[in-house]
Formats: C-alpha cells, sequence, structure tokens
C-alpha cells in the first residue's frame, strides 16, 4: 500500500494536530508530510518542533495573493488536507487543485453557528446564549464558503442548563480528539 500523505493546517494551538500525530503515530501508511500555520507566534510550532513534524509558517499574502503555499501543497501532493482549527478561508485556487481532499472540523452541528467568525468559544457561546439541549462537531469537506461544503460526519453531546461555555467546549474537544482521526483515516482507506 501506498503511504498516505496528510497536511494539516492550524492557526492555534494545535491540540488537535497532537491528537492527530500521535493517532497514526504507528501507522506506517500514513505520514504526516507538514504542518502549515498563518500565525507567527502559534504554539503549533512548539509542538511541531517537539513531534519533529515539518511546520511552514505563511502570511497573508503568500496565502490569498497568489500560488506560493498552493505551490508548496503541489509539491508534496497530500493525499488529504485537514483544517484542524484552521481560521482563514481556503482560497478557490487552493481548493480547486485539491477537490473532495480538503476536510474541516466545525465545533458545531452545521449549518447551526456556522460563518464566518464563527471559531472557539464565539460557537460555544453563542450556544450557551441559545439555550441549546445539543451540540457537538461537524466534520465536512471544504469547499469556496465557511463551513457550506458536504458533511462527513456529525456526532452530538447533550448539554444541560448548567453548562458553562467552558464546559461545553470540553464536551465538544472530547468528541474532536475522539472522532477526527477515525474519520481521516476512513477517509484515506476510501480515496484510491
Amino acid at each position: 500500500m501506498d503511504v498516505k500523505k496528510i497536511v494539516l493546517f492550524a492557526s492555534g494551538s494545535g491540540s488537535n494536530v497532537e491528537n492527530i500525530v500521535h493517532y497514526f503515530g504507528k501507522n506506517d501508511n500514513v505520514q504526516i508530510a507538514a504542518v502549515f500555520t498563518n500565525k507567527r507566534n502559534a504554539q503549533v510550532l512548539e509542538r511541531c518542533d517537539r513531534l519533529n513534524i515539518n511546520a511552514i509558517y505563511f502570511n497573508r499574502h503568500a496565502f490569498l495573493g497568489g500560488d506560493f503555499v498552493l505551490n508548496i501543497l503541489k509539491e508534496i501532493q497530500p493525499d488529504l488536507i485537514v483544517l484542524a482549527g484552521f481560521l482563514w478561508k481556503i482560497p478557490v485556487n487552493i481548493v480547486d487543485a485539491f477537490p473532495n481532499k480538503i476536510i474541516n472540523i466545525h465545533p458545531a452541528l452545521l449549518p447551526k453557528y456556522g460563518g464566518k467568525g464563527m471559531y472557539g468559544m464565539n460557537v460555544h457561546n453563542a450556544v450557551k446564549e441559545n439555550k441549546e439541549t445539543e451540540t457537538g462537531i461537524t466534520i465536512h469537506y471544504v469547499n469556496a464558503h465557511y463551513d457550506e461544503g458536504a458533511v462527513i460526519k456529525q456526532v452530538k453531546t447533550v448539554i444541560s442548563e448548567y453548562d458553562s461555555p467552558e464546559d461545553i467546549a470540553e464536551k465538544v474537544h472530547h468528541l474532536e480528539y475522539e472522532h477526527f482521526p477515525k474519520v481521516i483515516e476512513e477517509i484515506l482507506k476510501i480515496q484510491n
């Protein structure tokens, strides 16, 4: 079997990145080819250093102003591009170059609480304010619009009226850590 290459994109602490790296750590058929980040001081860079993973920082112009990031991705030829807490919208040139090969995880049950600015605690605060009785994660393909790509998997968790936004965040993180690597593995199995 050919080794499947994954590229990860992250903007923050990189806890999902580390979870994915550990999940595939003993799998010789999967390689984490690189982690891309748009934040020079993102904690994910420290994690990559510790985990011996190649990390690439880029600025807004390199991402949106031309083909710099696209050209690096074309060189790597990943089987899957995984957005693991990446906050910028993926430009059309990258979406078009990797059709059905870019996935994202969203910390809510889309289509609720999706779109620009809906990430992290912004989502969990909105869920709490609206007195939702459940939330969860949505793993979906990426298209040219925020959080509108085809849904791959949704997993729910119950919210009690006593849960704070931080409690909700913790419940959602547990779902992310448990399900995201498994979904990645399933997608890689079905790709030819």
